[in-house]
């Protein structure tokens, strides 16, 4: 068991109340007598009120007086937390500010050798942080207490290409974060249904004083995933579709925004997906075929048959001899 561990455990052990010897907790944490007595000197440099006391009668015990048991954290739990904001923060999670003022907090309260420990666990990885706008703070948070308060917000948004952002009033239900953007689902009052709409694409937001109700165990993460099960073809029938190839074509299409979501197995060379065949027809040979050489379909044929006449007619197009 690790250091803090077992101080932990010790402190526990003594807030029984009772008194322990050290060679008691020793032998309960399988440590030395003299490596008890080390732990007791950190916990009372962090201002645990360890008394030692002497005698027939003596041993170690924790004044009545004391009520607060002090954090420790082994390690990887240290490392875990940092590598976690980094992540939060490379997502754009809008309270980033409020869990760095956390991890202050923590580290204030950690000793010279946690702290190196800390640097040393944490100094071999890091998170890329993408551009965003500035703005995309305040939306977040906007949108979340409009979510929690069911107001409705009034919004500029601007389409994927589009000349111009178009006003809509929404009743926001839930943020969720996918493919490396932040989405609102919400109820749509133009269009009278709920939609999907990009953070990213959204050029201002403003409260109103129209209320809404929010629906019963609504979850945007769920919504997303069952919006791209209705954007398949048909309900079957089912093929399994096996594509063999290099590690980094593999990855980008496990993560492809609705390829993943029919993901069956994956293997360091293989990736297996389960999806109805009209699907299949119309989408993928144009997906894949931008893969090149960098990846092989093994089944079923018939996806085969369609990127062989598909990349036979690229080929008859840029023949010399065409005009």
């Amino acid at each position: 068991m690790a250091k803090w561990d077992n101080m932990l455990s010790m402190l526990w052990m003594l807030r029984s109340g009772r008194k322990l010897t050290a060679a008691q907790i020793a032998d309960s944490l399988e440590i030395s007598v003299r490596t008890v007595y080390r732990y007791i000197d950190a916990l009372c440099a962090s201002g645990v009120p360890v008394i030692a006391e002497s005698g027939h009668d003596g041993g170690i015990r924790i004044l009545d007086s004391f009520k607060e048991t002090p954090l420790f954290f082994n390690s990887l739990e240290l490392k875990a937390l940092v590598d976690a904001f980094k992540f939060a923060q490379g997502a754009g999670y809008p309270y980033t500010e409020e869990l760095q003022s956390v991890l202050k907090k923590v580290e204030n309260g950690l000793h010279d050798e946690q702290r190196d420990d800390l640097s040393r666990q944490t100094s071999g990885l890091d998170v890329i942080v993408p551009a965003r706008p500035p703005s995309a703070t305040r939306l977040l948070r906007d949108l979340e207490q409009a979510a929690k308060e069911g107001r409705t917000v009034r919004i500029a948004y601007r389409k994927a290409n589009a000349d111009q952002a178009y006003e809509r009033e929404l009743d926001p239900y839930g943020l969720a974060y996918d493919r490396n953007e932040w989405y609102a689902v919400a109820f749509c009052h133009r269009s009278q249904g709920v939609r999907t709409f990009r953070v990213d694409r959204i050029e201002w937001l403003e409260q109103t004083e129209l209320r809404f109700d929010q629906p019963l165990h609504f979850s945007a993460s769920t919504y997303l995933r069952d919006q791209s099960e209705r954007e398949r073809e048909a309900d079957g029938p089912l093929t399994v579709i096996c594509i063999e190839g290099e590690s980094d074509a593999l990855n980008a299409i496990c993560a492809h925004w609705h390829l993943r979501h029919y993901l069956n197995e994956r293997s360091d060379r293989e990736a297996r997906f389960l999806l109805d065949v009209p699907t299949m027809n119309k989408y993928l040979p144009m997906y894949l075929i931008t893969f090149g050489t960098a990846i092989r379909v093994r089944e079923p044929i018939e996806l085969k048959c369609k990127i062989r006449e598909m990349a036979y007619g690229i080929a008859k197009h840029y023949d010399n001899n065409t005009d």
